[in-house]
């Protein structure tokens, strides 16, 4: 890579910020975002989503882009100095499961504002096939007024970030890299090599890269769904699911995956974006829809069948508490961001039960926000006995928790994610 190389990371969520900072250990980095709460944390040296230590942060702050360092900034004009753009900001899905891309054009059009000739843009944010060329680059080439290929060069390395993980850390973890010409794919691809220690996958287009990492979760995404189609058979059956699993686990060559709430930034979203280009294309995916129908199902179905268990021990229904152990997306993480614990609370609360949500790890100020709930942080909070509790993410935390003694004499334990020992709950995925 060139030496004389400024490189901009926009947005500093869970993806953008450990990738500044291992980029920061050898090159100026610009941070870029336009959340101004973020980036006054981050200046201060403190990382609220836990992917980076604090002290790892502080030691590559910077106040300039003369050495190697991260500048964080929510000042376009910063952005101005830099010759590599790396996009990584959120593609969600509204609620009827549509892409949004507004994240999306509004990081093209300011990075397009501040383009310069021989600049490369590249995109690591989840998309289908073609959305990096049919819809970002048009929009950098019409803020700039110059000509994609000829004066400013496009790029697509789907992240891999993995929140919470502290094994497979941006650096371990192989990255695919593409360019939109086979010398800027060289250069992009020389970029990356420079700090993921794994190495990289040189991917023959872009497209072939966006592909790629759509399809790494919606094949997990499928799986998934088997496996919580098959705890829906073997509960009616009155088999132990997880003992199942084990059994067929022990066959070399058995995919071991476990039943249970998908959510978070990428299972729960992503084949809704390959989803929604086949049917552009004229296909309608039959497997990628069925998988996200049943994956989308389970947290009501989790609660219907607590309801159930609650009758058969002589529950009054109405007005009952139930208390849902985690709320964010999964365990040891902050991360609330699609969070499929809400469809257990939203389905309780069609029963007019009173539900109490306790999670140590996430944030009362963003599950207000976000969901409209009231957290409960403290485990001195909680009422003295439930009528149902239901564990829904598997925190450490949890496991300290008696939870004979916090339910009442016809209370009952639904253990969705298999933490607890089965003599001690009554029904888990």
């Amino acid at each position: 890579m060139n030496a004389q190389d400024k490189i901009a990371i926009i947005g500093l969520g869970y993806v953008g910020l450990p990738l500044a900072v291992e980029f920061a250990k050898h090159y100026p980095v610009c941070g870029f975002d336009i959340n101004t709460k973020r980036i006054s944390e981050l200046k201060s040296g403190v990382d609220k989503t836990l992917e980076v230590e604090n002290s790892e942060l502080s030691s590559v702050l910077s106040d300039s882009l003369t050495t190697n360092g991260l500048l964080v900034s929510n000042r376009a004009d910063d952005l101005a100095a830099c010759n590599i753009y790396i996009v990584t900001v959120p593609t969600p899905t509204d609620e009827l499961n549509k892409p949004v891309f507004t994240p999306l054009v509004k990081a093209s059009e300011t990075v397009g504002k501040v383009l310069k000739k021989g600049d490369i843009v590249i995109y690591e944010s989840t998309v289908y096939p073609g959305v990096t060329e049919d819809i970002c680059v048009p929009i950098l080439a019409k803020e700039s007024g110059l000509k994609f290929n000829t004066d400013f060069f496009a790029g697509y390395s789907p992240e891999r970030i993995n929140p919470g993980d502290k094994l497979h850390t941006v650096t371990k973890i192989l990255k695919v890299t593409s360019g939109s010409t086979p010398e800027i794919a060289k250069r992009v691809d020389a970029l990356y090599k420079s700090i993921i220690t794994a190495g990289t996958h040189l991917a023959p287009s872009i497209k072939v890269a966006e592909a790629a990492k759509v399809i790494e979760n919606s094949q997990r995404d499928i799986n998934i769904a088997f496996v919580n189609e098959l705890s829906k058979i073997f509960r009616l059956l009155n088999i132990d699911t997880q003992a199942v699993l084990e059994a067929a686990g022990t066959k070399w060559n058995f995919i071991k995956f476990t039943p249970g709430l998908v959510g978070g930034h990428c299972i729960g979203v992503d084949p809704y974006y390959l989803a929604q280009k086949a049917i552009e294309t004229g296909y309608t995916p039959e497997i990628i829809l069925a998988g996200r129908r049943m994956n989308d199902s389970m947290g009501s179905y989790v609660a219907t069948e607590t309801v159930k268990m609650m009758i058969k021990k002589g529950a009054t229904i109405k007005d009952s508490n139930v208390l849902v152990l985690g709320i964010t997306f999964k365990e040891n993480c902050p991360d609330i961001r699609n969070s499929r614990a809400i469809d257990i609370i939203r389905e309780f609360e069609t029963y007019d039960i009173s539900v109490d949500v306790y999670d140590p790890w996430a944030s009362s100020d963003e599950v207000e926000h976000e969901y409209g709930l009231g957290l409960i942080c403290d485990q001195n909070q909680l009422k003295p006995s439930y009528d149902a509790i239901v564990l829904a993410v598997s925190h450490k935390e949890f496991l300290a928790l008696d939870i004979q003694k916090m339910k009442s004499s016809t209370g009952v334990v639904f253990d969705v994610k298999g933490l607890y020992p089965s003599k001690l709950v009554d029904a888990r995925l």
